[in-house]
């Protein structure tokens, strides 16, 4: 077993610091910036918040396809993530700048720059996620790499969720449009300058020769042609959930038919009739652990997304108090690093699949409870709600160590592997998911009235902003529990696998 050395697994974890200035931390903030200093309406901004993450969905896939065929010196990953940071850094700060332009122009605006900076994001961390996959070939050092890396991302969100709302006000000094841009190009510099650490101190060691009848550029036009398959699903999951009426749901109904159509279609063709893009798609259909975690990394971050996506307008307008916002992201990002970290000695006790039941469940609970707590008590919204999110905190540290152990089942069942795909797919589900969250939280201020540019429409959507800290994220966290009941990968077949791979592994290079 190959034991990582604990300066790698913080350069590492160093990355995801960086990646969550935007993620955890700056896209907290988004929502609550478009609609009360931007001045998009919520409506228009939760279409936003769909279209852009669904778009960018389909873009995770290209990457890691993309990614799986880098070759060069310093390995498939790292490289990607130097190259993209400096553009990943700017376009943060566009994103929280206000030009002066009419309704239409900002709504235009808005859209090219949350596109520029999710595509970024993308060639940047659908690397990084598949990194960690070719980093060891252990699956519990992959487990503590993963703890390790939660950790460097809630560090990184504590940063900008924390303190966000302070150096907005110290650098606009009452004019927040210029607080939020000059903050960004702190957290920009502090980004790039993370992303540089990380190249330089990981290395990849898992390195396989995975067949290839296609070049990049035919495998990417195969792709294109099964867009379709993809974007349908997508638009129609969309339309249903924003518009919600009977046509929607008519359309909704006739492409999932025609999707299980396609794909038993595809199940019955012959191997050796399949495109290298048409085998990644039948491996991953076929593999039972990865479909099951591609519904929990939906659910999850439903769950997450929604409790943190009203988290400024809550103490803003439901607690009275905006100054709050921040201090509550620190206790909670406080909270989540303890919880990422007791997550690998937990897994080992407990094991994976029976954690991830125990954590959804528990954090469930206690977030439901914060709909009992009276709306003046601080110290119960912040008691009950950092109870919730040490165990919430454990759900993505979980999340990406088992997307390795469906990486490494997918190789053990079909002698093929392709690490950058089944990542990037994990990255998709959870962008999708935090789409849908982002969307959910403004189409139900939006269903109860609200209006950011207008405060006399604040205390009827009060009663929204309470059950979106509560019953709304909290029904995702039990549906998850329930999901996870039927994960295949147990601790004893994990180990099996593992030591598989290693035998044949060891067989090819003697």
């Amino acid at each position: 077993m190959h034991k990582l050395a604990i300066g790698e697994k913080l350069g590492y974890a160093v990355g995801d610091a960086a990646a969550n200035l935007v993620w955890r931390g700056a896209l907290a903030y988004l929502a609550v910036f478009y609609t009360d200093t931007y001045g998009i309406s919520a409506a228009a901004a939760a279409m936003l918040f769909l279209v852009v993450r669904l778009s960018d969905g389909v873009t995770d896939i290209i990457m890691g396809m993309i990614a799986d065929r880098t070759e060069t010196r310093w390995g498939k990953f790292r490289p990607w993530i130097l190259w993209s940071a400096p553009a990943l850094g700017l376009l943060m700060v566009l994103c929280f700048t206000t030009p002066n332009f009419s309704d239409t122009g900002k709504l235009i605006y808005a859209y090219i720059t949350y596109i520029g900076l999710t595509l970024a994001y993308t060639i940047n961390n659908v690397p990084y996620s598949a990194l960690m996959g070719v980093i060891t070939p252990c699956d519990t050092e992959r487990t503590s790499l993963s703890s390790y890396r939660l950790a460097g991302a809630f560090a990184g969100g504590l940063l900008v969720m924390g303190f966000l709302p302070d150096l907005v006000a110290y650098f606009g000094q009452g004019d927040d449009a210029q607080g939020y841009q000059l903050t960004m190009y702190v957290f920009a510099a502090l980004l790039i300058a993370l992303m540089v650490i990380t190249f330089a101190t990981t290395k990849e060691r898992v390195s396989l020769a995975t067949e290839r009848k296609l070049s990049l550029g035919r495998e990417l036009t195969d792709l294109l042609k099964n867009l379709p398959f993809i974007i349908l699903p997508l638009l129609a999951a969309t339309l249903f959930f924003y518009y919600r009426g009977i046509y929607s749901g008519i359309f909704f109904f006739c492409v999932l038919i025609g999707m299980w159509l396609v794909v038993k279609k595809l199940l019955a063709i012959p191997a050796e009739r399949l495109t290298g893009t048409q085998r990644d798609m039948v491996d991953l259909l076929t593999n039972k652990p990865w479909l099951i975690m591609l519904g929990m990394g939906f659910i999850t971050m439903m769950y997450n997304g929604i409790k943190y996506g009203v988290i400024a307008y809550y103490f803003k307008y439901y607690m009275g108090d905006e100054l709050l916002t921040g201090k509550y992201f620190v206790a909670l990002l406080v909270v989540s690093i303890l919880g990422a970290l007791a997550t690998s000695p937990l897994a080992t006790r407990l094991g994976k699949q029976r954690l991830f039941i125990i954590a959804l469940t528990i954090s469930g609970l206690f977030t439901v409870a914060l709909y009992w707590v009276p709306q003046g008590s601080v110290a119960g919204i912040f008691i009950i709600g950092c109870m919730s999110e040490f165990f919430a905190a454990m759900l993505p540290t979980l999340f990406f160590t088992m997307l390795g152990d469906s990486a490494d089942y997918s190789e053990w069942k079909n002698h093929r592997r392709a690490t950058g795909l089944i990542y990037s797919a994990g990255t998709f589900v959870q962008k999708t998911g935090g789409g849908f969250a982002g969307a959910l939280v403004l189409v139900i201020l939006a269903n109860y009235g609200y209006n950011g540019m207008d405060l006399t429409t604040v205390s009827a959507a009060l009663p929204g902003m309470q059950i979106l800290m509560s019953w709304v994220p909290a029904a995702f966290a039990f549906a998850g529990a329930g999901l996870m009941i039927f994960y295949p990968l147990n601790t004893q077949l994990v180990k099996t696998v593992t030591a598989d791979l290693t035998a044949r592994r060891l067989s090819v290079t003697q």
